[in-house]
């Protein structure tokens, strides 16, 4: 992940292009074309990603009563397609694509969030919660998706704490009664942020998919903000050597 200034923005109907990276829709396909160099190590990181889904939707979830921040589940379920010059990041299986958009800062609005999506035998099921810094309901967001577009409320389970992740990030998901949630795969450690492959169990249907957990209160500590800084580099123009 790299920041850059407005000058390497460039947008269209069709196309989001970022310096040398783009996305674009091509025959109902999301298509993203990489090519950076990483952080720290500075290598050379080029090739494709698509996304081919099976619909899209047009639900928004609204997280927030203000409408500050908005949830945008475009393609719940989805083939992708990875093709890396790198050894062992080619391949193909399910995917997703989803936003979140909004008009204020995370840490202004939530202390904490967390969210999951889980392919099921019928198609696919989210789960969305987050506490609100207004001291308001707790969000609790439960959606299942057919692969035809189909999207339904659903009944959500208990949420179920599980074991904190590296950096201690406290972490839940929803699970049948009697079913202990278990990461199976980790993918993301950060001291405000954990994204990880997660087996819980939905109606009685034991299913493994992408989970993730935010401590918005450590993420605005002014002793952690910088440490972004570190990770993400800034470049202002778009060109690319």
């Amino acid at each position: 992940m790299t920041d850059r200034g407005e000058a390497a923005l460039r947008q269209s109907e069709d196309a989001l292009i970022v310096g040398p990276s783009e996305m674009r829709w091509v025959d109902g396909k999301l298509v993203i074309s990489i090519r950076e160099r990483s952080v720290p190590h500075c290598d050379l990181l080029r090739g494709e990603v698509v996304l081919t889904p099976s619909a899209v939707t047009d639900t928004e979830v609204i997280l927030h009563k203000d409408e500050t921040h908005i949830w945008r589940p475009f393609a719940p379920i989805a083939k992708i397609d990875v093709c890396l010059n790198k050894p062992g990041w080619n391949w193909t299986g399910h995917g997703y694509f989803d936003a979140n958009f909004g008009t204020r800062a995370l840490e202004d609005d939530f202390s904490f969030w967390t969210w999951g999506r889980y392919p099921t035998s019928s198609g696919a099921t989210c789960f969305y919660d987050a506490e609100r810094r207004d001291g308001s309901e707790h969000l609790e967001v439960a959606l299942a998706f057919d692969a035809d577009g189909t999207v339904r409320e659903v009944e959500a389970p208990p949420l179920i704490k599980m074991r904190r992740s590296l950096w201690a990030v406290r972490r839940e998901t929803r699970c049948d009664p009697g079913f202990r949630p278990r990461q199976i795969k980790a993918m993301l450690d950060a001291p405000f942020y954990c994204r990880s492959v997660v087996e819980t169990q939905i109606g009685g249907e034991i299913v493994q998919g992408v989970h993730e957990a935010l401590d918005l209160n450590r993420f605005a500590s002014p002793f952690l903000k910088p440490m972004l800084a570190v990770k993400v580099p800034r470049r202002r123009g778009w060109t690319f050597r």
